[in-house]
């Protein structure tokens, strides 16, 4: 196959309707809206989760919960990324994410137990997980909390 052989599949591409081009398009004159009506208006209907004067499903459900404002997000790494780096290298945020293992830093980077770790490394984060911190230790490497 070559690009200019490139075809999307049968069926997945529909032509747009074009509404209100006259009689013999099926969709003419109202549109499709029917006649009249606050749905049949520009710019008419009801908002989002309105049942037509009914106390709404959101408004008779308890409220449950609440948001932390003080919440912090981390970054999370699982043991198994950390094998791309070479013995004895000092793994820091700043590396993971020069090399793409993390996007954002966050609110810092967790280290997870998730996966076996090879290599003797010594990792600098900002928080650790038991596992994480036992698995980094047996491997012969260091864990330290920024």
């Amino acid at each position: 196959m070559k690009l200019h052989e490139l075809k999307p599949a049968p069926g997945s591409r529909k032509k747009a309707v074009r509404v209100g081009r006259g009689i013999g398009s099926g969709n003419g004159k109202t549109s499709g809206r029917g006649q009249k009506g606050q749905n049949a208006r520009s710019g008419g209907g009801v908002r989002l989760g309105f049942e037509g004067g009914q106390t709404p499903l959101f408004r008779r459900l308890p409220k449950r919960g609440f948001t932390n404002i003080n919440r912090k997000e981390y970054a999370v790494v699982n043991l198994e990324k950390l094998n791309r780096f070479e013995d004895g290298t000092e793994v820091t945020p700043e590396l993971l994410l020069e090399t793409g293992v993390i996007s954002k830093l966050k609110s810092g980077v967790k280290i997870l137990g998730k996966g076996q770790i090879e290599k003797k490394l010594t990792v600098k984060a900002h928080k650790f997980s038991a596992s994480a911190k036992e698995a980094i230790e047996a491997a012969g490497g260091k864990t330290e909390v920024i």
